[in-house]
Formats: C-alpha cells, sequence, structure tokens
C-alpha cells in the first residue's frame, strides 16, 4: 500500500499538519508534541508518543493521549519494540503486548496499552527515535495506519532537519529546550523530575517542585500584542534562571506556566522564602520597546517527602497551592478597586 491509497481527507489532513510545523519553527519540541496529537487523531488511537534514542535508552521526549502522564519515561534499547525498531530502521507493530515476547511489558503496563505501531525517526540516514501510536485494545492497528504514520515520521523528520541547521549535532537540545526562552521544556522537566525524586527518596532527602504562572499575559497580548507578550515571558523566564542553584531546574511548561525542580532544598519554609523572593524579582518594573509592562506571578510549591512522593500527586498540590495564591491576589485586587471608588 502507498500513499495514493490513503483516503484524501487524510491527505489533506497530513498537508494542514505540514503547514501547522512549519509554523513552529525550529522548535522541536513543539513540532513532535504537534505530531503526536495529530498522530493519534488520524490513526484513531488511544495515544501518541515520540520516542528518541539516547545512548542505551528510549525516553518519551513528547505524548498524547493515555500517554501523556509518562513524559520521561525511560526504557532500554533492548528489551522493547521502541528500540528494535530504531536498530532495524523498520515500522513494527504489535497487536496484543500481553503476548508479544519483544516489548517491554512493565512499560506498556503503566501506559495502559495493549496494542502498538511504532515508525523509526530517521535523520541523516539514521533512526534517531520513533513515533508510536498507542490503544487500549488489542488489534487495533491496520496498513493504513502504518501508512499514515510513515507520512508523520517523515515530517518530524524534516522538522529535526530544519532544526539542526541551526547548530549541528543538538538535537538532544532542540528537543529537550523550549524555542523561545532557552529553558528546559515540558518534557526534560517530568524526565528529571522522575529522576530527582528516585534520588530524593534514595537519599532520604527533601526535593521541592515549583508552579509558576504569569499574571495578566494576556491583558499584555491584547493590549500591546504578541511581541510584547513574548517578552514578557522571556524576561520573566531571565528572572527564574538568575536564582537557580547549581542541580536546580527551571522550564516552560506551556504558554504563561513555568514549573522548578529545587533538589535538596532545607525544609518548607525556605521554599516558602525563596519562592517569596523570587515573586519579589518578577514584579519588578519591566519596559518593552520604552513601554513598560506590568509584570506578576502567582507561585505554589510542593515538598517531598512531606506532601508525598508521588510524582502526579505532588505536581497536583503544586497547582493548588499556586491557585490559592492566585485567587488571593484577585480578591485583593478587586477589594483595593472597591476601596478606590469609594474613596
Amino acid at each position: 500500500m502507498n500513499a495514493e491509497h490513503i483516503k484524501p481527507a487524510l491527505l489533506l489532513d497530513i498537508i494542514q499538519i505540514q503547514t501547522d510545523i512549519v509554523r513552529q519553527g525550529l522548535d522541536l519540541g513543539s513540532v513532535m508534541q504537534l505530531v503526536c496529537e495529530r498522530a493519534a487523531a488520524l490513526c484513531n488511537a488511544d495515544g501518541a508518543v515520540v520516542e528518541l534514542a539516547e545512548q542505551g535508552e528510549m525516553v518519551y521526549r513528547a505524548a498524547a493521549g493515555i500517554a501523556s502522564g509518562q513524559l520521561g519515561l525511560r526504557l532500554g534499547r533492548e528489551g522493547s519494540l521502541s528500540g528494535l525498531s530504531v536498530a532495524r530502521n523498520e515500522i513494527l507493530q504489535c497487536d496484543d503486548a500481553e503476548s508479544d515476547p519483544r516489548v517491554d511489558r512493565a512499560a506498556c503496563r503503566k501506559v495502559g496499552l495493549r496494542s502498538m505501531l511504532v515508525v523509526p525517526l530517521r535523520h541523516e540516514q539514521r533512526s534517531v527515535g520513533v513515533l508510536k501510536v498507542v490503544a487500549a485494545q488489542i488489534q487495533a492497528f491496520d496498513p493504513q495506519n502504518a501508512l499514515v504514520l510513515g507520512l508523520l515520521s517523515d515530517l518530524i523528520g524534516a522538522g529535526i532537519y530544519h532544526a539542526m541547521q541551526v547548530k549541528a549535532d543538538d538535537l538532544y537540545y532542540r528537543a529537550t529546550h523550549d524555542a523561545l526562552t532557552g529553558l528546559a521544556n515540558r518534557a526534560l522537566f517530568y524526565d528529571r523530575l522522575r529522576q530527582q525524586l528516585a534520588q530524593s527518596q534514595r537519599a532520604r532527602t527533601n526535593l521541592a517542585i515549583v508552579n509558576i504562572d504569569m499574571d495578566g499575559l494576556k491583558a499584555i497580548n491584547d493590549t500591546c500584542g504578541h511581541r510584547a507578550g513574548d517578552a514578557a515571558i522571556r524576561q520573566v523566564a531571565a528572572r527564574i534562571a538568575a536564582v537557580l542553584r547549581q542541580g536546580d531546574l527551571a522550564a516552560r511548561l506551556g504558554g504563561d506556566e513555568f514549573g522548578l525542580i529545587l533538589p535538596g532544598v532545607s525544609d518548607r519554609d525556605g521554599v516558602g522564602s525563596k519562592c517569596d523572593a523570587l515573586a519579589g524579582m518578577i514584579n519588578a518594573p519591566f519596559a518593552f520597546e520604552n513601554m513598560p509592562l506590568p509584570l506578576g506571578a502567582s507561585i505554589g510549591y510542593a515538598v517531598s517527602p512531606e506532601d508525598g512522593g508521588d510524582m502526579e500527586q505532588l505536581m497536583e498540590l503544586a497547582d493548588q497551592a499556586m491557585y490559592r495564591v492566585k485567587q488571593s491576589r484577585r480578591s485583593a485586587a478587586r477589594q483595593n478597586a472597591a476601596a478606590a471608588r469609594a474613596s
């Protein structure tokens, strides 16, 4: 089966995806995430993953659907269908992960998949990773799915090629860092968080997760334009990066949201003081092209092991704490506005 057998509507969707990829520019992380989301939809799959081959492992660098909670998951190249696809440089299909000896069964169960289709991603004539669609039921994929996935993998390959034109031998950096700010991206954040949590639990040390959400970015975009909004995001990122210790990690998680991983913190009060100081730095005056822009952020955090050791639980607690701060700031602003009107 070749491209002429694909339904016209699917071909149009793939052409649209190619257009959307071009809009991502040199942000390889965004390219991979976009293709993941579209691959799942086009193949009627429950999820999709881009794994990159890094040394002896396959690492989840973009994920959608049922796999989205597994960003940063690492599989051995030996003993996984993804590693086999890279080694053979060919499309591989698994109809039932519970009976297929080629798969990493524990990882499949963690994701919640029973069947999958894996296509190698090529850069400069070598396989550098895979694009994989997954389903919770057995025998979910057919030859047309394989053809569609192959075309999408070629699009990612093109994205890799164009991203690499700027800086040679920089695939890892392009795949794991945010193009706008230079901070780690969401995929690298979750990868490091998994590793740091495991390390802190072994060493019985504290680790803090910090959630930072910019205040007022929409108003800046609406009134001053997206160039000003991008400048505000970059400035907040720079102010966050300025307070990092060696071993800390800052990431742009998406839009106006940032995350910090702070290993080896002393206690909860110390984390709170650091967050208060960071909020003050972010609130400092800033101007873009002689136009003053108001910067601010709401910050929440969770500390392991005091708040638990489960990654998703800690992220949720940090998010809830951030939201409480944001609600408190909004309430204070409304009260101040009411007091000003009354006077």
